[in-house]
């Protein structure tokens, strides 16, 4: 039986049944011209530079330059200061032999950000025996767990943070719920965490809070507050890029404007570079039936993850792109195969499964769904490939409930999916 994500189902149907607006671009036109100023991060950066050009045996300098590469990274997406940054942490963590929760701390969230989730988990084990810190590494420790699908694991870490007036615990206890498919549960922590937030009046916290509770709106089709909370992450950062793709993926797959989508996606591309805009513009271009256009994003994107410093932070992406558009499911295998190892989530066994299908391995697809994925994830994208795997196995049943919940998801998969949908 496939559990149900619990939010408003005949709210979300009616919601595409007739043409709805919510944006108004007067709204946010002044912010698409805002653009990260890189060149002042960069200067920011030079200078621990040049403080341990002049102090080389002060390793905290290490530290601070790491963070000034991060911040690069963070507003522009380029991923090369994530690199530099590792490579300052890894140093510091050398110098202090480990013995610096701080650093440790600071070279996992790096790699975090790198998808090396096994390699994160070895320095906050590190860290935890160090004894210091405890409870931010125990908040870690939950992140890591989580996102390695050792369940048990993270559920146990988040018992012990548990702290109900905690910002980080409730964005923590969120996430779980969200996790759990309990979507309601989830967005009434996040709102308690943004309520927390805004009494601190910490702009960093305000951010994440606002674009993570729009995200889990979104997801249960209150479009307006998704938007609204969009806003005002931009008015607190006119460059945030993320805040900006959130409004583009309203225009595109709510309002059905693609032409707003792609001028809103094209102001970021201007300072943030990240490979999955390119497929944004793919799909885009798909809905328009310009395969020309699509086809020319799907090879910047190919061009792009090319780069050794992605290292595997894009291999969900890169599966999807070889079993639905390349057609090279053999490859696909391969990249889900080390998704597995490096990760076996519900979601990376899916990737494993949806290949298998694409080569045409029925029988091995379904094997894979049935004992690793099924009852274990509430995504709507690993729902469509089950839903698919499924109906080639002729069980109509189980595909005519998965269908009932991807009409429920329609503006999360995007109105390209529609038409795979109604096909069920």
């Amino acid at each position: 039986m496939i559990l149900k994500k619990t939010f408003p189902f005949i709210i979300i149907l009616l919601m595409f049944s007739c043409n709805n607006t919510v944006t108004n671009s007067n709204d946010y036109s002044e912010y698409l011209s805002k653009k990260a100023d890189k060149s002042l991060l960069v200067a920011n950066a030079q200078q621990w530079t040049d403080k341990l050009e002049e102090n080389p045996n002060q390793y905290p300098y290490l530290g601070k330059r790491a963070s000034a590469y991060t911040a690069i990274f963070d507003a522009t997406g380029d991923v090369g200061y994530l690199i530099k940054a590792e490579e300052d942490l890894k140093q510091a963590v050398e110098i202090t032999k480990g013995k610096t929760t701080s650093y440790l701390k600071s070279l996992a969230s790096n790699y975090i950000s790198q998808h090396r989730f096994k390699e994160a988990l070895s320095l906050l084990k590190q860290a935890e025996e160090n004894g210091d810190k405890l409870k931010g590494t125990q908040k870690m420790l939950f992140d890591v767990h989580l996102e390695l699908g050792n369940y048990l694991t993270a559920e146990s870490y988040l018992k012990e943070i548990k702290n109900t007036s905690d910002f980080d615990y409730l964005i923590r206890l969120a996430k779980w719920e969200d996790h759990r498919g309990n979507l309601e549960g989830a967005i009434v922590n996040m709102e308690k965490a943004k309520a927390i937030a805004e009494a601190s009046n910490l702009k960093g916290l305000k951010q994440w809070s606002y674009t993570n509770l729009a995200d889990f709106y979104g997801h249960a089709g209150e479009i307006e507050k998704s938007y609204n909370l969009y806003l005002k992450t931009l008015a607190l950062d006119p460059t945030d890029a993320y805040a900006k793709k959130g409004i583009a993926w309203i225009t595109f797959s709510y309002e059905s404007n693609p032409i707003m989508a792609q001028n809103i996606i094209d102001s970021v591309k201007t300072y943030y570079t990240s490979p999955d805009y390119e497929l944004l513009i793919a799909e885009i271009a798909d809905y328009n039936e310009d395969e020309s256009t699509k086809y020319a994003a799907i090879s910047r994107y190919n061009d792009m993850v090319r780069n050794k410093n992605y290292g595997d932070m894009y291999n969900t992406y890169n599966v999807i792109v070889y079993t639905d558009e390349m057609l090279l499911p053999e490859k696909a295998i391969e990249i889900a195969e080390l998704e597995v190892e490096n990760r076996p989530t519900p979601q990376s066994y899916d990737l494993l499964a949806w290949s298998y299908f694409k080569k045409g391995n029925i029988e091995k697809a379904n094997a894979i769904i049935e004992k690793h994925v099924e009852g274990h994830t509430f995504e709507p994208a690993v729902l469509y490939h089950i839903a698919e795997i499924y109906k080639a196995m002729g069980k109509t049943d189980q595909v005519s409930e998965l269908k009932n919940e991807l009409v429920a998801s329609l503006y999360e998969l995007g109105p390209t999916m529609e038409s795979k949908i109604n096909q069920l």
